[in-house]
């Protein structure tokens, strides 16, 4: 199986490194034969990766993954650009026949969720969104125990993402001197339907930190933990989302460095989400059922009886062995390529996801509680 990848910045460039790791050790057979990157310095630093860790293995390299995408021999596409591309390349790849892995967020906004959900169910391809907690067994003991009614009725849930920064975040990518729009850099392409504007290499950079481009620690960090979440309730969709958004330390940032949300799904369940980019202690992921809570917060899925119904289920603690997520989540996409099967991390799921992400974000920006409407696919103001 002959894969290619869009997108060799530094998220791109660490799944190239992965994937050659990969099949180093023996662990996939596939070959990467062809890289896409609007940067050409990029490029060719993805290239040195892919060509000296697959020994005979022919790389090519394009600017325009278009390009890529209308070679025949090529299989299958892992896409790795900055979000607000997400479901332009992804969308584009499935009508070329390919089978997509896709960094998270799904995408930027609930339209385009929609619109990549639409495509992907009337194809035949295997499509999995870069979630990678949702290659972790211990979400998939949590739904069977859930729906086996090992804890009653979901009542609520919570989890978080947090984490501390001396120099704000997202500020990681230093900027390249080198870059040269309209030689060595295609800044309109990149751009794509947010465009045109003037060059500007610290949104190139350090996009995640600005709200046209990314809804900053919703969709970069929190889907981490919403995901497997929301999956191993298996609740429907989420039908009522408000949200709070602060300014405390990075006030160069024009995303919030603190978040705190509330997801209301179709039964009731009332997952609260938190995360910060200026204070590391988070809330230990867990759901609470009227008759029993789990707790996901370790390597375990373990689940504690409510003290009155002590007498109906037992304490258990389902042992799971440590993985390494990421790869773990990759492995599955590509063994799902060869089996025609759907991913850990699928379509329905990354949409759902989508739509609290895209909500919350609403909600912090404007001030007011927005509902979504599973029926007419509709999300406006509550």
């Amino acid at each position: 199986i002959r894969m290619g990848v869009i997108g060799t910045g530094g998220m791109g460039t660490g799944h190239v490194n992965a994937f050659c790791n990969l099949k180093g050790e023996s662990k996939v057979d596939y070959d990467l034969v062809a890289l896409s990157d609007v940067c050409q310095p990029r490029l060719d630093n993805a290239h040195g990766v892919a060509t000296k860790k697959q020994n005979g293995v022919t790389v090519d390299r394009y600017r325009r993954y278009h390009d890529l995408l209308v070679r025949d021999d090529i299989d299958c596409v892992l896409i790795a650009t900055p979000e607000h591309q997400h479901h332009v390349n992804a969308m584009d790849a499935i009508r070329a026949g390919k089978d997509v892995y896709l960094e998270k967020p799904m995408t930027l906004r609930t339209e385009h969720a929609l619109q990549l959900r639409k495509v992907v169910k009337a194809s035949d391809r295997v499509f999995c969104v870069g979630t990678q907690k949702m290659a972790l067994s211990k979400f998939r003991d949590a739904r069977r125990l859930i729906a086996e009614g090992e804890i009653g009725k979901p009542i609520w849930s919570q989890t978080s993402y947090c984490r501390n920064s001396t120099t704000g975040e997202w500020n990681y990518y230093n900027l390249d001197p080198s870059w040269k729009p309209g030689e060595n850099v295609d800044w309109d392409e990149w751009l794509g339907w947010l465009g045109p504007r003037e060059w500007d290499p610290k949104l190139y950079a350090r996009w995640r930190r600005y709200r046209d481009f990314s809804t900053g620690i919703v969709g970069d960090l929190l889907v981490h933990q919403m995901t497997p979440v929301l999956f191993a309730l298996d609740a429907g969709w989420p039908i009522r989302v408000t949200a709070h958004g602060a300014h405390h330390i990075d006030m160069d940032m024009e995303n919030h460095d603190q978040v705190n949300m509330t997801v209301q799904l179709e039964g009731g369940h009332t997952m609260i989400v938190a995360g910060s980019t200026c204070n590391q202690i988070g809330m230990e992921t867990m759901i609470r059922g009227h008759e029993g809570t789990i707790y996901l917060g370790g390597t375990n899925c373990r689940v504690q009886p409510e003290q009155i119904f002590s007498d109906d289920h037992e304490p258990l603690d389902l042992p799971a062995k440590p993985v390494q997520d990421q790869n773990m989540l990759r492995m599955d996409w590509m063994e799902a390529v060869k089996e025609r099967r759907e991913p850990f991390s699928s379509v329905e799921l990354g949409t759902k996801v989508v739509v609290a992400v895209d909500l919350a974000t609403r909600s912090m920006w404007e001030g007011k509680a927005f509902t979504f409407d599973p029926e007419t696919m509709k999300a406006e103001p509550a």
